[in-house]
């Protein structure tokens, strides 16, 4: 599976930003796709994730409300729509596949694309 992310960028707090994640050569046994960021020093955090077939998704609790993860199935093109951001959003943004849906363990993560930098000003 490669995962091409995009959509970056700097923005002002309380602003909007979509970023997009490209998926091509799925296998069989990919079945979850999802959205981690990681923050300067710290770990790396699951956002959301969602199904293939986009059908089902999953939310953790920085995001809820104000984030929303979606797929474009005739495009193979997961994304991660994020309102009212605010300074602690900042990070690098990676999408990731693998057999899971949902997961927030990023070891459950067969394949990883380059990631997309957000930064948001107070």
């Amino acid at each position: 599976v490669q995962l091409q992310a995009s959509g970056g960028g700097l923005v002002q707090a309380g602003d909007s930003l979509r970023v997009s994640c490209a998926a091509s050569g799925r296998t069989f046994s990919t079945d979850g796709l999802a959205w981690f960021r990681q923050a300067p020093g710290k770990e790396r955090e699951f956002v959301a994730g969602i199904s293939w077939s986009g059908t089902s998704t999953v939310y953790a609790d920085s995001g809820k409300g104000r984030f929303t993860v979606s797929k474009e199935n005739a495009k193979n093109t997961m994304y991660l729509q994020m309102n009212s951001l605010k300074p602690e959003d900042t990070a690098v943004y990676y999408c990731a596949a693998g057999r899971y849906i949902g997961s927030s363990r990023s070891n459950a993560y067969d394949y990883w694309g380059q990631g997309t930098q957000v930064t948001v000003s107070s």
